[in-house]
């Protein structure tokens, strides 16, 4: 199927493919290892390592290093931070030596290739950096999301210029992947509020604990509320499921920091939280500026269990620190949620695909709550037949808000269309296109999921649609195409 703009549209003949190079260190627990969840082996493997002679201590721990130091940042580091998480399991009256307890951090550790088994699925935004780039130039971010074992996602991250021609090249990357360090940060009580209220459990129990922590909150202050009120059951009758559900909430907010001497390219969030446990997927990233010019970068993207799935926001303002909270409302409870760049008549403005179908957009008081939509965007033609969505937060352009749409149609094939929504009422549809704006190309058909073309966000530099996609899941590209020709097709 050819598009309007076949020959304005300019595939970059580089393309990213997924890397089974690309490993971090994680904590392994023999038995625990997600596909069966046993009993953990963990004192069996202790005892064997104890019982070693300290000059096959010393051998083993030598291979280990000499196998994987070029592999990993620190990581005799990273033996030592495992060992001390069997310090229960040690004698504290035993000596055992620095290789020893070296040697049983690297039992206790695994690699995780996150690129393992695809690379999918861009998101791409001005980097919050511009000092020494060049006149005319922009750099950026690009996100990714990491496919590795057991399907599991992660999101990386690569930098590179678009220069005063629209064109983009990519930095190199570190050498190294390494996951950033999990942290508690502050609770925000309108998100409890909310889900209650949708679970129709907003009652005194909720009230109860909510009303004496204020609007914000840490996980230890809750904690101790929702203690207290575990001692006076007997006269609340539903206040243990409120429990639950107000813990399943607390549960998915934390903070994720990298260190600052870490290249951006290195970072990896990586899944730490129940709720995203089988892959944090799909992040559209979206540099937003508030009405009173703060600048910060915001991204949606789905935590999956395994068997459930759940929006999150991430929050950034340097892509070293990030937090990580709850979506919560009906228009947040699919997939595919894509914030706007700015307030729209005072109000946060997303494009939603509850429904699972179909495109609409949502407006908010709360960047966390979400709770109603107003359908856009219906499939009608053949190629998006089965479904449509969104391929990353709208671009603000003079002619309207320009969305980028995925289409779904006969044999599963995703194409990316586009279209055009006024600027004061985005629920009014301006402009579109009658055919894609990007088909897979006969090169790009197979991969991982074939027939897939696919983009969690785009932007505009230099009159120039820069549209990184994802190819079958296996490879990323770039496409551009001329933004007064776009434009101009939109609105034809």
């Amino acid at each position: 199927m050819t598009s309007v703009l076949d020959g304005l549209i300019v595939r970059s003949p580089r393309r990213l493919a997924a890397d089974p190079s690309r490993v971090i260190t994680r904590l392994f627990v023999p038995g625990q290892e997600g596909f069966e969840y046993q009993e953990s082996r963990a004192g069996a493997v202790l005892a064997r390592i104890l019982a070693l002679d300290e000059d096959e201590v010393l051998a083993s721990l030598n291979d280990v290093v000499s196998r994987f130091d070029g592999r990993h940042r620190d990581l005799v580091g990273t033996f030592a931070r495992h060992a001390r998480e069997l310090a229960d399991r040690l004698d504290p009256n035993s000596y055992l030596s620095e290789i020893r307890m070296l040697l049983l951090g690297a039992a206790f550790t695994n690699e995780y290739a996150i690129e393992g088994a695809a690379l999918c699925n861009p998101s791409i935004v001005a980097h919050p950096d511009q000092a020494g780039t060049a006149g005319g130039c922009l750099r950026f971010v690009m996100s990714m999301r990491g496919i590795g074992e057991g399907h599991r996602s992660s999101i990386e991250f690569r930098t590179g210029v678009i220069d005063a021609a629209g064109c983009a090249t990519l930095d190199d990357r570190s050498h190294f992947a390494s996951a950033g360090t999990a942290r508690p940060t502050l609770l925000d009580a309108a998100v409890f509020r909310s889900e209650l209220a949708r679970l129709d459990d907003a009652g005194e129990a909720s009230r109860y604990v909510l009303d004496a922590l204020g609007d914000r909150f840490t996980r230890a202050e809750l904690d101790q509320r929702l203690a207290t009120m575990e001692t006076r059951l007997s006269t609340r009758g539903r206040a243990g499921e409120t429990i639950s559900v107000i813990r399943a909430v607390a549960e998915r907010t934390y903070a994720v920091d990298f260190a600052d001497s870490m290249p951006l390219s290195e970072r990896v969030l990586w899944p730490a939280i129940e709720v995203e446990q089988a892959g944090m997927e799909d992040a559209r990233f979206v540099r937003f500026i508030d009405d009173d010019g703060t600048i910060r970068w915001l991204a949606t993207y789905t935590a999956y269990s395994g068997t459930h799935i759940n929006q999150q926001l991430l929050e950034t303002k340097d892509f070293r620190s990030f937090t990580s909270t709850p979506i919560v409302g009906r228009a947040a409870a699919n997939k595919g949620l894509a914030l706007f760049p700015r307030r729209i008549h005072g109000r946060f403005a997303a494009l939603s695909r509850a429904d699972r179908e179909s495109n609409a957009i949502a407006y908010s008081d709360h960047l966390s709550v979400w709770p109603s939509a107003v359908p856009v965007q219906r499939p009608a033609q053949a190629w998006e037949a089965v479904q449509l969505g969104n391929c990353g937060p709208p671009i603000e352009t003079e002619a309207g808000w320009l969305v980028l749409t995925h289409g779904v149609g006969p044999m599963r094939t995703y194409r990316i269309g586009a279209i055009l929504l006024d600027l004061d009422d985005p629920t009014r549809i301006v402009g579109r296109l009658r055919q894609p704006l990007l088909s897979p190309a006969t090169d790009e058909q197979d991969g991982y999921v074939p027939n897939v073309i696919y983009s969690c966000g785009a932007l505009v530099h230099a009159d120039t649609l820069v549209l990184p996609y994802g190819i079958g899941d296996a490879a990323i590209g770039i496409a551009t195409v001329p933004l007064p020709e776009l434009l101009a097709a939109l609105c034809d």
